[in-house]
């Protein structure tokens, strides 16, 4: 493996990368519960121009539990980007004065990309637009090999927001390097992009594409479910036409086989019935916890 400097897009790394980081992510088990002073000397900056609870926690945990520092902000409006008007470019080349390495979430497609243009110092995206989220699809396969113990053989149903969810665009992307079947399910104003679809293809996986959650859940090792983002939506007529078209409850959970899972980056707001956290097949908080060590083996393999 080559050494990690930036991590923009899942595309960038390849099967041995990925393998390698998901590797030290379960070495980190044990180092985040005894904590370490590997990274003491480092420090993590936090960027987010939009939103985040896991993402943003998760990272500060990780570099917290490796002995690091952490700066930055989680409100744009506390920031001269937000406040002042400046641009992406004299942000990062502000920030990357202050500190070792850049987390940065930001609603426009390419802004991570455009990030590390300007940045000496490395930088992780953490969500840009709707177009990639590649820690999460890192945390996503994690959660895959711990709890299915592999990846290669896996049968699953990546379920809801394909258009716009950048969890699924990540993580559909990160499956193709593996021996895996995909079945994509969706309303059909919301289906997965032709292009991934079509590179998928071309990396020798088997697709399927379905409309229904009956279909999505029937013999699949591994439900990933997402939320229909509003905030994605360029006219809000589009969003309410789909909204509460896809639901897990316990009937379609019934139709699962009895060893399979359900996933879901969070937050949920109503494609997840409440009822279904009691069922052995709901593994979305175990997901969470996921997220701090393969970010702790992500921070450690880029600064380590």
């Amino acid at each position: 493996m080559t050494r990690l400097f930036n991590l923009i897009a899942i595309q960038d790394l390849a099967r041995e990368d990925i393998d390698r980081i998901l590797d030290r992510a379960q070495e980190m088990e044990e180092i985040s519960k005894k904590r370490s002073n590997q990274l003491g000397s480092r420090i993590m900056a936090c960027l987010f121009f939009e939103p985040s609870t896991r993402t943003r926690l998760s990272f500060e945990s990780a570099m917290l539990r490796l002995g690091g520092k952490v700066l930055g902000f989680a409100d744009v409006g506390v920031s001269s980007a937000g406040g002042k008007g400046e641009t992406l470019a004299d942000t990062i080349r502000t920030v990357e004065r202050y500190a070792d390495i850049i987390v940065i979430r930001h609603p426009l497609d390419g802004s991570a990309r455009l990030a590390a243009e300007f940045s000496n110092k490395p930088i992780i995206n953490a969500g840009s637009g709707s177009e990639e989220h590649p820690t999460q699809a890192l945390l996503d396969l994690y959660s895959i090999r711990k709890m299915k113990g592999t990846i290669d053989g896996m049968h699953i149903s990546l379920c809801g927001d394909l258009k716009y969810g950048r969890t699924v665009h990540s993580l559909a992307m990160a499956l193709s390097k593996y021996d895996v079947r995909i079945r994509f399910a969706a309303p059909s104003q919301l289906e997965m992009k032709p292009a991934i679809v079509n590179e998928i293809i071309r990396a020798g996986i088997d697709v399927e594409e379905v409309d229904n959650m009956a279909d999505a859940v029937k013999a699949t090792d591994v439900v990933y479910m997402t939320r229909i983002q509003k905030e994605r939506f360029p006219d809000v007529n589009e969003y309410n036409a789909v909204k509460g078209q896809f639901r897990i409850r316990l009937e379609e959970v019934s139709l699962m086989k009895p060893d399979g899972i359900i996933l879901h980056p969070l937050p949920r707001v109503d494609e997840l019935d409440p009822a279904v956290d009691a069922t052995p097949q709901a593994r979305y908080f175990d997901q969470v916890e996921a997220g701090v060590v393969t970010r702790m083996a992500i921070l450690d393999l880029i600064l380590g």
